[in-house]
């Protein structure tokens, strides 16, 4: 039997996204899980603990500004 590839999503987060919370609004209903809102400033990046969607700060995202 194959093993099924693993999709990872990665989604880009703007100024405007924070703060960072997941699942995102436009997620299926069926797949959701328990809202948590993510510390992506300290790093510029935050993998989520219950789906493991990777969220990337955008580089042109001004946090002080």
């Amino acid at each position: 039997m194959k093993k099924a590839a693993c999709a990872v999503k990665h989604v880009t987060v703007t100024g405007s996204d924070l703060p960072l919370s997941c699942p995102a609004r436009d997620q299926a209903v069926w797949n959701m899980h328990p809202r948590v809102y993510l510390d992506i400033e300290a790093e510029g990046h935050v993998t989520c603990p219950y789906c493991g969607i990777h969220y990337q700060l955008d580089a042109d995202c001004d946090l002080h500004g």
